[in-house]
């Protein structure tokens, strides 16, 4: 039996790590990402290398009819969905006094919308899938306020949104679907994409957590993996921590 899974944001960090975690052989699945057509493809061509088929979308789940439109061709495609991985997104370190209208808007309407768009678009094929999972990146930035933190106003506001529609879906969905998130902390960039930090500021976020370092793509794809399994089938409306201990 093929394993079905969407997995949007697929193209680097966590969602690439995500697809590669899940790929294997029996899995057939849907990478999507907004722009970085390349990149999805050589993410694409390691999930083939693990035995996986994968199919390409790109689209902008800012986009109200996006999320909707990227579930049904990725049922039509796959003949059905089993796992949805949501977690497309961007971070914004604008200020809360500063953030524009705009600004605000795109942050919600990406992560927030789009997790709705998608959540509520997938419902009716997830109930109809076998072993249905939903699972969310959400964050530590919707937790974690204290001055000597990188505080990301927008992005924390439409995490924290994340997190309470997924607990309701969880709930309404129950028994039949589970629906989790994963709350990633500091984790680092892939090799060669744009750091957030430099290196004396990455060293002093790593000096905070009880680690002391900052967290793989992997590491978090493992926790994503972990709740899309069969073994997670009595875990829902949950959100797992994965920060090295970073205290919230």
């Amino acid at each position: 039996m093929t394993r079905r899974i969407l997995v949007t944001g697929a193209s680097s960090g966590i969602g690439a790590a995500t697809a590669r975690a899940l790929a294997g052989p029996g899995v057939a699945m849907v990478l999507h990402a907004r722009r970085s057509e390349d990149a999805l493809r050589a993410v694409a061509l390691e999930v083939q290398a693990k035995g996986a088929r994968p199919h390409l979308v790109l689209a902008d789940l800012a986009e109200p009819e996006a999320p909707g439109g990227l579930v049904e061709g990725a049922a039509g495609r796959l003949g059905g969905l089993d796992v949805v991985v949501s977690n497309a997104g961007f971070a914004d370190r604008t200020p809360a006094a500063a953030l524009e209208d705009a600004a605000l808007a795109r942050s919600l309407n990406t992560v927030l919308w789009g997790f709705h768009r998608l959540a509520r678009a997938a419902g009716p094929h997830l109930r109809a899938g076998v072993q249905p999972r939903l699972v969310a990146v959400s964050s530590f930035v919707a937790h974690l306020y204290r001055h000597d933190a990188h505080n990301f106003p927008a992005t924390a506001a439409a995490k924290a949104g994340v997190e309470a529609l997924l607990r309701a879906f969880a709930m309404e969905w129950a028994p039949h679907v589970t629906v989790n998130a994963v709350a990633p902390g500091y984790t680092q960039k892939d090799p060669g994409a744009h750091a957030a930090f430099t290196e004396a500021q990455r060293q002093a976020v790593a000096s905070r957590v009880p680690m002391g370092r900052l967290g793989t793509p992997a590491e978090m794809a493992a926790a994503i993996r972990f709740l899309c399994s069969e073994e997670a089938g009595y875990i829902t409306g949950q959100v797992l921590h994965v920060n090295g201990g970073l205290v919230l």
